[in-house]
This record gives structure tokens, C-alpha cells and sequence, in this order.
């Protein structure tokens, strides 16, 4: 009896054993394909935002060469990036093509002398017309001026002739007022006298009649007189009215005043063997012609001013310039070259790029040279926040921010770790670190790495459990 219960208890005994290795080994299958995580905690940091940019090195200040526009190039002698002095050879004209040019110019000149010479020559026949014009109408006025007086005065003798007369009249009436006696002696009788006396009123009355028309026929002259000198002496201001301003004239001698200077110029060039120099010290910026063209009528080149120094020009995106401001001190190396001091002197957004910015550094005297390309960096740092994660472990959907962390509970195999998501904003972040608000502490445990892909709600087992 006591050998078969000790069997059982050692029977028992082994299965315990085994369904605890079991366990274990389930626990432990388990526990090896849940995903393993690495958490951090949040803490208070500065978010330090560092700006790169590439730029260029270009000169300060830049003098246009400018050359006559139109000649054909024979061959270039600088590049961009060449250094010259005052008097070294830039290009050389096709002095055949230049030949070509200037006989064209020279016809051109002598059409526009033909022009002025005919126009000068109609000039003076439109002068003279209108001086023979001028003497004629004053002619015409001496005439009717003499003429309308002759009227005038042969009305005014008409006036006072009618005048003389009716004055004789009534004297006359005056005289033989109340004579009765006749030529023979007799006594007239009544009715002759008042037949005598009717016919003298009547005389007198077609005497005054007279004298009005008269008075009426001078009236009428003088206004015939003035209004007759009064038009011709307007006809002789007509032919003394200045001519309509005409411009042909002084536009022609412009054009050939240019024409000829234009010529002049081709022919220094001609007397320099086609040779265009430099006209002073500098570097080959920017060249705009080829051999084989022709000159534009814009600069030919463009050299650097070694007078003034150099700049660094960069360009900027719309968040790479919202922490690059104007006059902000910078860092900027050249080519590899230890690191400068800079600064930015000018901040612009481009027109025609709408969103990106130019930024210009002025560049210590004699660093630097046209072409040189560098580096600017700009570093900010900004207010220092409480909550600062790494990038990693901030995750982004459809314009939400929001982190994983891992809390623990009670689970049928013990305790367990699953991933909880909560929501964050962002107030700041840079390249590896952002600054969040949210449901977390400073000792919540933030997942920032996974070995597989996780969700909320998921079990999870701790790198560093």
C-alpha cells in the first residue's frame, strides 16, 4: 500500500513538472512572437533648429562691357572666370562683316542727307510762296482800302450837297414867306399863295428825303468800308500765320547725327583692327556672346569690381527661411575652408519662384572669388520645452499627431505590457527631437522603436525588461 501511493505521489509529481515546463515553454514561445520595443521618456529640452544651405560666391558690384550691337564675333578671348586687366583683349570683330556694315551705314547717312536737302529745298519754295502770298494780299488791301474811301467820301459829298441844298430851300422859303405881291405888281390871291406855299413845303420835304437817303447811303459805306479793309487785313494776317510745326525736319538731322556717330564708332573700331579690351581690373563674370554671333544690344560681358567684395548668394525654402532672418549671424564656409563669420545682408522673396527666398551675405575683402561654391549654416535655438521626444517615436495620420506608450496589466500568463495611443501636438520640432503636448508625463514610456509593426492595443515585451 505504501509503495502504490508513493508511485502516485511520484507520478504526480512528474506530471506537475511537466505541465510547468510546458508552461514555460508556451510562456516563453509566447513571449518570443510578441513584438519587442524600445521606449524613452519625454524631457525638458531646447529645440535647436539648424539651417544648410548651398550658395555660390558672385561679385559685389558688377560693370557692363558694352560693344556696338549688330557685329559679328571672330573669336573670344576670355571665359567666365578669367581674370583681366585694363586693355586685355576680350574679342575680336569680323572686320570683313564690319566693312559691310559701315558702307550700309554710310548709305544710310547719305539717303538721310537727300531727305533734308529736299525738305529744305520744299521749305524755301513754301516760303516764297507764302511771301508773294503776304504781298498780295497787302496789294489787295492798299486797293479796296483806297477804293472803299473813294466811296465813303463820294457819299459824304452827296450828304452835304443834299444838306446845301435844303438849306438854300428854306431860306429861299424864308425870304418869300408872306409875300402877296407878284413879279408884275399884282396882289396873289389866297389860293395862290397857299398853291405857293404847298409847292415849297413839298420841295423841302423831297429835300429831306434826300439828305436822309444821303445820311443812310455814307452810313452804308463806312460799315461797307470797314468790313471790306477789315477782311482783307484779315487775309494778310492769314499769310502771316506760322506754318504747323513739323517735326520731319529735326527728326531727319537726329537721325543722321547718330547715324554719323554710330559710324564714327565703327570706324575707331575699324582703326583698333577690331580689337574690343577691357576697360578695366577684374574677373569674367558673365559672357553673352559666342564666335560666330553677333553683338547684342545688351552688355557683351560682365566684370566683377575687385573694388568692392565679394557676396555669397543662397537660396532658401519657405521653412528653411523661417528660421534664416535678415541680419542674422551665420556661419559659412567656402570650398572646404576653415568656417567665417557671415551675416545676412539681404533677405527677398523670388518673384518669379513664389515661396522660395534669395539671401546675401557680404563677404570680408579678399575672401572669397566669383564662382566659389559654400556652405551657410544657421543655427537657432528656441524656448526650452517641457516634453521633448524623439521624431521616432512621433507618429503622424492624416494630419494627427500621436505616440505610442506602454502601460501594464494582469493577463492570463501574468503581467503583461500593451501599447496605448495617445494623442499629441507638436509646438516645435527640428531634424530629431519635437516638442509635444499631450496626455503624458515625464514618466510615461514612449515607444520610439519596434521590431514589427504595432497598433493600439497591442502586447508588447520591453527591450530592456
Amino acid at each position: 500500500m505504501d509503495k502504490r501511493k508513493k508511485k502516485i505521489a511520484t507520478g504526480l509529481a512528474i506530471f506537475m513538472a511537466f505541465m510547468w515546463i510546458c508552461t514555460l515553454v508556451s510562456k516563453s514561445v509566447y513571449i518570443s512572437k510578441l513584438p519587442m520595443v524600445s521606449t524613452t521618456s519625454a524631457e525638458s529640452k531646447y529645440i535647436e533648429h539648424v539651417v544648410e544651405a548651398e550658395g555660390i560666391v558672385e561679385a559685389g558690384a558688377k560693370i557692363p562691357v558694352l560693344v556696338l550691337s549688330g557685329l559679328r564675333v571672330e573669336a573670344l578671348s576670355v571665359r567666365a572666370g578669367d581674370k583681366v586687366e585694363e586693355g586685355d583683349l576680350l574679342l575680336t570683330v569680323d572686320l570683313e562683316d564690319l566693312k559691310e556694315i559701315m558702307d550700309q551705314q554710310e548709305l544710310a547717312c547719305k539717303k538721310t542727307q537727300l531727305q533734308i536737302d529736299a525738305l529744305a529745298h520744299n521749305q524755301e519754295l513754301l516760303q516764297n510762296q507764302k511771301a508773294l502770298e503776304e504781298a498780295r494780299a497787302r496789294e489787295d488791301y492798299d486797293a479796296l482800302a483806297r477804293y472803299q474811301d473813294t466811296l465813303v467820301g463820294r457819299a459824304a459829298e452827296s450828304v452835304a450837297q443834299a444838306e446845301e441844298a435844303l438849306e438854300e430851300l428854306q431860306a429861299e422859303n424864308r425870304e418869300h414867306e408872306g409875300d402877296w405881291e407878284k413879279e408884275d405888281g399884282e396882289t396873289k390871291t389866297e389860293a395862290e399863295m397857299e398853291a405857293e406855299q404847298k409847292a415849297r413845303e413839298e420841295e423841302e420835304e423831297r429835300l429831306k428825303q434826300e439828305l436822309q437817303a444821303a445820311v443812310y447811303a455814307e452810313a452804308d459805306a463806312k460799315w461797307n468800308r470797314d468790313n471790306t479793309i477789315k477782311d482783307a487785313g484779315r487775309k494778310v494776317e492769314d499769310t502771316q500765320q506760322e506754318e504747323n510745326a513739323d517735326a520731319a525736319m529735326a527728326l531727319y538731322r537726329t537721325e543722321l547725327g547718330a547715324a554719323r556717330k554710330k559710324l564714327d564708332e565703327y570706324r575707331a573700331i575699324l582703326e583698333q583692327e577690331g580689337k574690343i579690351v577691357s576697360p578695366g581690373d577684374g574677373t569674367v563674370t558673365d559672357v553673352y556672346v559666342e564666335a560666330g554671333g553677333r553683338v547684342p544690344d545688351t552688355a557683351a560681358f560682365l566684370l566683377s569690381d575687385d573694388k568692392i567684395p565679394c557676396q555669397f548668394r543662397v537660396s532658401l525654402t519657405r521653412e528653411q527661411k523661417t528660421y534664416v532672418n535678415l541680419n542674422d549671424d551665420v556661419k559659412l564656409e567656402l570650398d572646404g575652408s576653415r568656417k567665417i563669420d557671415a551675416r545676412v545682408d539681404y533677405l527677398q522673396e523670388n518673384e518669379n519662384m513664389p515661396g522660395s527666398y534669395t539671401a546675401l551675405l557680404k563677404l570680408p575683402e579678399e575672401t572669397g572669388m566669383p564662382g566659389l561654391s559654400g556652405t551657410m549654416t544657421s543655427s537657432k535655438v528656441g524656448e526650452k520645452q517641457p516634453f521633448c521626444i524623439s521624431l521616432m517615436a512621433l507618429h503622424e495620420e492624416n494630419g494627427r499627431y500621436f505616440v505610442y506608450v506602454v502601460n501594464e496589466r494582469e493577463g492570463i500568463l501574468g503581467t503583461e505590457y500593451y501599447v496605448e495611443e495617445i494623442n499629441v501636438s507638436v509646438i516645435d520640432k527640428n531634424d530629431s527631437l519635437a516638442a509635444v503636448e499631450g496626455a503624458i508625463t515625464d514618466e510615461s514610456r514612449i515607444v520610439e522603436s519596434s521590431t514589427k509593426e504595432i497598433k493600439k492595443g497591442d502586447v508588447v515585451r520591453l527591450a530592456d525588461a
